[in-house]
């Protein structure tokens, strides 16, 4: 692979990983990570702002006469999981773990940040984003666009990559579109009027009514959206009464729904909101809908995407770069940056699991599972696309 000779060796950044593993942090209490990020930033000689969005850091580089302004982003939180791995870099915090791979994100742009800082060999400025809380739904990225992001550090286009099982180390995957789904939350609650479960008929029983309505939402999708498009709903949480004999004042079921586009979204709230209404009406409750979206669909813009491409061929190959990559169900706040600027977010393989070290846990290596770990392999190869994008993007100043 035709790496940056900067980064051929890059133990100091495995070391950074594995300590920024090793003291994980959740959303916007990222205090010690952003800590590390801005000092390591100046102490390239690059112009640091920190509190963005709370504990977000931005760091500013800028070389030559050039005007384009280009944005480079990495996620900073952690998950609350309990991480199952026992080798020297686990967890020092019960019930927190980087198991999606924000640490080896943070650490491959701030390799790109140590190389451009050392060579500023591009014309224009790059922005270094380092976001907190992408996580459970905290919308760091919204956040930190509300607090002026774009406003304080212009960017003609943004960037992010993102660990993935793709397969082989190293290898790229994106589209032109939609790469991402939306994600959103939903709880219906229904209001009866609780009493002993042996006399049904002197109380209103929102428990059947939740049941009613679960299983009329397991087709609500093909319903409301055109059968060309790929949408989710999925009924993963209900709740009656805490007892075996009471059946109680209230009940809720609730659940997630993932799309690739807002109109899909749009059409499936109006059906579930539709069938909460009829369903209580036919039982004789009241009830609340809660319909939040999180996040909207990740979705790339064609010429971003595809100039990407071209410099990931560039660094790792044409074969180890899918460009037309089938769209996943899992999302990802960056799409709040995508809905603002133009640009593109892609995959990088994370291995099949071999890298990990002995005593690591017994599950596979895919994020969101309390056995997975970052694959150091892939900091050079990451931090080499983020330069040469910057220096591709800047050179048509």
């Amino acid at each position: 692979m035709p790496l940056l000779d900067t980064l051929k060796d890059y133990s100091q950044f495995t070391d950074l990983r594995r300590d920024i593993h090793a003291h994980p942090e959740l959303g916007f209490e990222e205090h010690r990570t952003s800590s590390i990020v801005a000092e390591k930033l100046r102490s390239w000689g690059i112009e640091v702002h920190t509190g963005v969005a709370g504990t977000g850091v931005v760091g500013v580089l800028k070389s030559g006469k050039g005007s384009r302004s280009l944005g480079l982003r990495a996620d900073l939180d952690a998950l609350p999981l309990q991480e199952e791995n026992h080798f020297p870099h686990r967890s020092t915090h019960d019930g927190r773990m980087h198991a999606c791979g924000h640490d080896g994100h943070t650490t491959m742009l701030l390799a790109a940040a140590w190389h451009l800082s050392q060579h500023c060999d591009f014309d224009g400025t790059v922005n270094f984003i380092f976001q907190p809380a992408e996580e459970m739904g905290k919308a760091g990225a919204k956040k930190m666009i509300e607090d002026g992001l774009f406003e304080r550090f212009p960017c003609d286009a943004v960037f992010a990559l993102h660990n993935f099982s793709i397969g082989e180390v190293g290898h790229f995957a994106l589209n032109h579109g939609a790469l991402m789904a939306s994600s959103n939350t939903w709880r219906v609650v229904m209001k009866g009027r609780g009493t002993h479960a042996s006399m049904p008929h002197t109380g209103i029983d929102p428990v059947a009514a939740v049941i009613n309505l679960g299983q009329q939402l397991q087709t609500l999708v093909p319903k409301v959206v055109d059968s060309v498009e790929r949408a989710l709903l999925a009924v993963t949480q209900i709740q009656g009464s805490g007892a075996p004999n009471v059946i109680p004042d209230e009940a809720w079921v609730g659940g997630t729904v993932r799309t690739f586009s807002e109109s899909a979204l749009d059409a499936i709230e109006a059906g579930l909101r539709q069938l909460a209404q009829g369903t209580a009406q036919a039982h004789g409750c009241t009830v609340v809908v809660e319909f939040r979206r999180a996040s909207p669909p990740v979705v790339n813009h064609a010429q971003e995407a595809r100039f990407a491409a071209e410099v990931m061929r560039e660094v790792v190959g044409a074969d180890a770069v899918n460009e037309h990559f089938p769209a996943v169900l899992s999302a990802e706040d960056f799409a709040h940056m995508l809905k603002a600027k133009p640009g593109c977010y892609a995959f990088i393989g994370n291995g099949f699991g071999d890298h990990r070290m002995p005593d690591h846990g017994p599950g596979p290596c895919i994020i969101h599972n309390t056995s997975f770990d970052f694959n150091d392999a892939i900091i050079p190869i990451g931090a080499s696309y983020f330069v040469r994008l910057t220096q591709r993007w800047l050179a048509n100043s």
